[in-house]
């Protein structure tokens, strides 16, 4: 069997597939930038939200942005460049001088993943960072410093306390302090044994800080309440990890994910949404790849003759298809138990079968 190696052809298709990439994705990417700058300036004078927070907003989460867009932009730009190879004959000519539909289908594939690395480094630093720093400023501005994790309030576990923390407020260094926090500590039969309410929580140095609060202990005797200025709270609650349940789980790192997945299960509850998001991210590149060799085989038959019209209607077409077909089947998985890599895993090869059952067709 002979070595794969670079020869001129491959630059040919390479290049092609990389000039369409790159013009449909920034494309998309600053459509998107853009419809967002339009959202964003109907916030302007909000809560002191100015024209230049509005610009920030859509800077910082631009890189977010490039990073959801590449998988459609390979997928469009594939096609666009075997599409247009095809309708001037070079792809005839190509596949007549000996060069297989799979040789092909690989050198456009290899400059797709060659970007592909630089993407996954995107995702892993620059996205994750800029979200967060919008998602401080959308805090800032929708509650004067509060944000609401959900309708009632922020909630954790932390081994036999349970925490309720109707507000999270940010504060000037980017730190969580919550708000209208309550303590229930349980016994080992799931007894309540203690009750604590507090104005406000603080992470200060090492260990929390609860302000304001109203002690109940609960005994054979009945119940004692005291009253107390300032607290000390030994929890192991991790303010990171709090600040990081403001952000949604798909906008969130890897390292991040980790992070939250181990705190859950460490407390006995379940990863859930950062398990689906974080497998979701590392399977990334192979959802992409695996994407663009299967919608190659339309660049040799479908997209043959018809113009740029054409060729943009069947990528978008498989771009959404695509898209519910995985949103679908992990769903499925998440509603029926499937743990969230096979979840994940299961669109991949399902389309990498029917792009192995093709090129072998047509070897």
């Amino acid at each position: 069997m002979s070595t794969f190696t670079i020869k001129r052809v491959d630059r040919l298709v390479g290049m092609s597939v990389l000039g369409s990439l790159l013009m449909v994705w920034l494309v998309l990417t600053g459509f998107d930038a853009m419809t967002q700058l339009v959202r964003q300036l109907h916030n302007v004078g909000k809560n002191g939200y100015t024209l230049n927070n509005a610009i920030v907003y859509v800077l910082v989460t631009f890189p977010r942005r490039a990073y959801e867009m590449f998988g459609n932009a390979a997928l469009i730009g594939g096609l666009l460049g075997l599409g247009g190879l095809a309708s001037t004959g070079e792809l005839t000519a190509l596949r007549a001088a000996g060069m297989s539909r799979l040789r092909i289908a690989a050198s456009a594939a290899g400059v797709i993943g060659v970007l592909i690395m630089g993407v996954v480094v995107l995702g892993e630093t620059a996205a994750p960072w800029g979200d967060q720093q919008a998602q401080a400023m959308q805090l800032r501005l929708k509650a004067g410093n509060l944000g609401m994790a959900t309708n009632s309030g922020l909630w954790a576990r932390d081994g036999n306390n349970i925490i309720n923390a109707k507000a999270a407020m940010l504060s000037a260094r980017g730190t969580v302090q919550l708000a209208d926090v309550r303590v229930f500590t349980m016994t080992d039969d799931g007894r309540l044994s203690r009750f604590d309410w507090a104005r406000t929580a603080e992470h200060e140095g090492s260990q929390w800080m609860l302000h304001d609060v109203r002690s109940s202990v609960l005994d054979a005797q009945g119940v004692h309440t005291r009253k107390t200025d300032t607290q000390s709270w030994q929890s192991s609650l991790d303010p990171q990890v709090l600040a990081q349940n403001m952000i949604q789980p798909q906008y969130l790192s890897m390292r991040d994910l980790l992070s939250n997945m181990a705190y859950k299960e460490r407390n006995g509850e379940s990863p859930g949404s950062y398990a689906v998001a974080f497998w979701g991210r590392a399977l990334y590149p192979l959802n992409v790849l695996v994407l663009v060799l299967c919608a190659m085989p339309f660049a040799f038959g479908t997209l043959r003759s018809g113009g740029l019209g054409k060729r943009m209607f069947v990528g978008m077409l498989l771009a959404i298809g695509w898209y519910f077909l995985q949103q679908a089947l992990v769903n499925f998985g998440t509603v029926y138990g499937v743990p969230a890599l096979p979840a994940n895993l299961l669109p991949a090869m399902v389309l990498a079968l029917a792009a192995w059952l093709y090129f072998r067709r047509h070897a």
